[in-house]
């Protein structure tokens, strides 16, 4: 497997470090190679209020980790011939439009390729039209987008949505398929194959002594409030259907999500995704354009800014020194996916290599980017 094991040591002996610091609670990781697990760990608190300790079957609330399931059937559907890139949205959800002429402007404009790659134009905000205890009916989120108007010309602006690409991508694959619900059309075509038992949009009753509370550690006057990502432990139930930040999972099945892109999207001999719509998706596609939500972060914090670097739904560690989640060592065709300080994979095809990372206690973007810089760094050192 070629893994140091002094390596994985020292990353280990990290994140213990980190969170006696109090930086976070608790965690779940896996780093393999080659398909081949060659750490898995469980550290410290899955809540540290009541000392509760992190076990390995923990399921964690995985928050925006959710759209690279979106992003998945999307894949699906494309290889399907079920969508196009160039499928606009209005072509399946014609009611996006809405009803004012004058406020339509540019909204025909938007297609699947432009949701993919975090530049459809659409406000950047966690708020899908709807406040947030509305979030979990998805139709009458994308009834509410229909009063919400484009902010950018679709195409010239990437600005990293949280919550609107993917209500409305949701929505899109959901009538391509003709489901009647969302979540179970994630079931079928991605968790069942796969073999992902403890994963859903939405938390099931039977995970939810296993759920993993929401606990942000973040300023007040930040980006995001504390109550603005507490409230989904609230919101995140049985039924809710949010497709940009509603599933849950455990670091076992995340694991095993990454693990069909490093296999090209082969399953058991078929191929769930096709290897050309895999290639594409994690092929550059956002060239020199800066990622606004992270440009602004590091303008704050002095660091470099990031290019956006996003294929079709997964970030690219790209290349240079720039902060990011991957860190610089990575090869520049790491393609993965976060959740709001909290949640992390990713896989290096030069390497073959994979780490996830779950954890609870949700930190500052800006101090969960440092973060993942630094033990992404460490988890790449480590393969020799």
């Amino acid at each position: 497997m070629s893994m140091d094991q002094k390596a994985l040591q020292r990353l280990e002996d990290e994140i213990t470090a980190d969170i006696e610091r109090g930086d976070y609670d608790g965690v779940n990781v896996i780093v393999a190679r080659h398909g081949e697990i060659a750490l898995q760990g469980t550290y410290g608190y899955a809540e540290r209020d009541t000392v509760r300790p992190s076990q390995q079957d923990d399921v964690y609330r995985i928050l925006s980790m959710s759209k690279a399931f979106t992003n998945t059937l999307a894949y699906r559907a494309l290889g399907e011939g079920r969508l196009a890139l160039s499928t606009r949205v209005v072509d399946l959800i014609p009611e996006f439009l809405g009803t004012d002429p004058f406020r339509a402007v540019r909204k025909d404009r938007i297609n699947l390729a432009h949701l993919l790659t975090h530049r459809s134009g659409m406000p950047a905000t966690p708020d899908p039209g709807l406040p947030a205890e509305k979030f979990g009916v998805l139709a009458d989120v994308i009834a509410a987008l229909g009063s919400v108007d484009v902010v950018n010309e679709p195409g010239t602006n990437l600005n990293y949505a949280p919550s609107i690409n993917h209500a409305l991508m949701g929505e899109m694959v959901r009538r391509a398929y003709g489901y009647e619900n969302f979540r179970d059309l994630a079931r079928d075509l991605i968790f069942t194959p796969l073999g992902m038992a403890d994963t859903a949009f939405g938390l099931p009753g039977a995970n939810r002594d296993r759920a993993v509370p929401l606990k942000v550690y973040v300023p007040d006057d930040g980006w995001l409030s504390p109550e603005d990502i507490e409230c989904l432990n609230r919101h995140i139930t049985e039924d809710a259907e949010m497709p940009w930040v509603g599933a849950t999972a455990t670091v076992n099945d995340i694991f095993r999500f990454a693990e069909l892109f490093c296999r090209k999207g082969e399953l058991d001999g078929d191929h769930l995704v096709a290897p050309a719509i895999i290639e594409a998706a994690t092929t550059l596609q956002t060239g020199t354009m800066p990622n606004d939500l992270y440009a602004g972060i590091a303008a704050q914090r002095s660091w470099e800014a990031p290019a956006g670097n996003f294929g079709l739904g997964f970030s690219l560690s790209g290349t240079g020194t720039a902060p990011n989640f991957f860190g610089p060592f990575t090869s520049p065709r790491t393609f993965g996916n976060y959740g709001a300080g909290s949640t992390l994979f990713w896989v290096d095809p030069e390497r073959d290599l994979t780490f996830v990372f779950l954890s609870s206690g949700v930190m500052d973007e800006g101090d969960n980017v440092a973060r993942f810089q630094k033990l992404s760094t460490m988890a790449v050192a480590a393969a020799v």
